[in-house]
């Protein structure tokens, strides 16, 4: 299974509420009793970790706003997964649908020995699969910036977590 990561676009009134009542977060990101996805939900699949490594250049840190994009927010309420999920504000949303690389930047930080080195996860696939491992990420980061870009123009927030 493994930790997947995961995003929800919500606008400024859903955000709003769900600060305030921390206790309706689980219920949000898992509904129908978790057979159903949140609106405006994407996932990356084991690919977060990678995506924010290429982003930042570091495992858990990095310059704003990027390194916001994966990792980033203020936690919000319980666990819900691996932690508890971290929202962005629609201004945050907004930079990091700005300052995302296009697909040449973003592959030309592919560095698989580095990457096994910071022990990125999943550890096991970036020298083994080269170049797989890459089109794995690029794959999975052009739904992110497809996902930062729609929210941005809606003028959503986010919610981030790892399941």
């Amino acid at each position: 299974m493994g930790m997947v990561g995961c995003f929800a676009a919500v606008d400024r009134a859903t955000l709003s509420r769900l600060k305030s009542d921390p206790d309706l977060i689980d219920a949000y990101l898992h509904p129908d009793d978790g057979d159903s996805d949140p609106p405006n939900y994407i996932d990356v699949d084991k690919a977060w970790h990678g995506i924010h490594y290429m982003l930042t250049g570091t495992a858990d840190e990095g310059t704003e706003p990027l390194s916001w994009a994966v990792l980033g927010g203020e936690e919000i309420g319980e666990e819900v997964g691996y932690g508890p999920a971290r929202f962005l504000e629609p201004e945050q949303v907004h930079s990091i649908a700005a300052w995302l690389p296009d697909d040449t930047v973003f592959k030309s930080r592919f560095d698989p020995h580095a990457m096994e080195k910071a022990k990125i996860y999943p550890e096991v696939i970036w020298v083994r699969d080269g170049n797989d491992a890459l089109e794995y990420l690029v794959e999975n980061y052009r739904e992110l910036v497809a996902f930062y870009k729609s929210a941005a123009e809606r003028g959503d927030g986010a919610i981030l977590w790892l399941s």
